[in-house]
């Protein structure tokens, strides 16, 4: 607990946390204004409506990811933060910075335009009832973390082309399934944003628990089964630690090594002139005795 404290703490007191949060803010207000503005008098083209929402989260997923990483939704803030992937002081200000982003995107969208019904506020519609409205929620944010999870796991090497379009078009996907029946929420902040604005408060519920149930089985899921070198020994790991960079082992201690003794030995140079003089006479002596043999 004194440790999970202390990683609070010092996330508090980093640089990055007071960069991270404005980032976030503006991600979300972007989503939201350019999303919720594709809907005109509550109805529109539901691709138009998906690609732009799914082109906004790919624009600033790149623009952000290396600030904040990119979540720009409470959903996978909770995710992020039950895996272990932020501290919870800055999961808690993600998603301050989240809902007031969203909120602030419905505003501009409304003070920029001619009268938008209900500025594009998430709504069950005709026949859907709340079950299954927040089985569509739980399904659609399901992938849509699953995608963002994988998108960004550094221990994959097969992941090729630009991780931020595949987050959008993850996004694409669920707007384009989830349209005809809750307007697609995925995301709580855009969905609270134009809720407060046009004060529409109808199954609101299902827009916060769908997507964050739905967020929260994608990342435990992906963490510990599908993700590159996933073991079940990891989830046991989940609530206890924060993730960090692994540390380098540090190299053992070499030996100091032995100084090497060396015995000096004294040579007495008057006996190495004596042994001289010696050979010098044994080799004339063979020299005369060679002679007279020849002669």
């Amino acid at each position: 607990m004194l440790r999970i404290m202390k990683e609070n703490v010092e996330d508090l007191r980093s640089a990055n946390l007071w960069l991270a949060l404005p980032s976030e803010f503006i991600g979300t207000l972007v989503i939201t204004l350019l999303g919720c503005g594709t809907w005109v008098n509550g109805t529109s083209d539901h691709v138009r409506v998906a690609l732009t929402f799914g082109l906004a989260v790919a624009t600033v997923v790149w623009i952000f990811n290396h600030i904040s990483g990119a979540h720009f939704n409470p959903a996978i803030t909770v995710a992020a933060l039950f895996t272990r992937r932020v501290s919870i002081v800055r999961g808690v200000l993600y998603i301050l910075a989240q809902v007031i982003g969203g909120v602030v995107g419905a505003g501009l969208l409304y003070g920029l335009g001619p009268a938008r019904s209900q500025f594009g506020s998430n709504a069950l519609q005709t026949g859907i009832s709340s079950a299954q409205g927040f089985g569509v929620e739980v399904l659609v944010t399901f992938v849509y973390v699953l995608a963002f999870f994988s998108s960004l796991d550094d221990k994959r090497s097969d992941l090729r082309g630009s991780f931020p379009l595949t987050i959008g078009l993850a996004v694409v996907v669920g707007h384009l399934f989830a349209i005809p029946y809750t307007r697609a929420g995925l995301n709580p902040a855009r969905s609270f944003g134009p809720a407060l604005i046009a004060n529409y408060w109808e199954t609101h519920w299902i827009f916060w628990v769908g997507p964050i149930t739905g967020a929260l089985l994608a990342g435990l899921s992906y963490d510990y089964i599908f993700s590159a070198g996933a073991t079940f020994a990891g989830a046991k790991k989940c609530l206890l630690r924060t993730k960090k960079p692994k540390k380098q082992a540090p190299e053992p201690e070499k030996a100091p090594l032995e100084e090497v003794k060396t015995d000096v030995v004294e040579i007495d140079e008057t006996k190495l002139d004596g042994e001289k003089e010696v050979a010098i006479e044994v080799d004339i002596e063979k020299t005369k005795s060679s002679t007279e043999e020849l002669s």
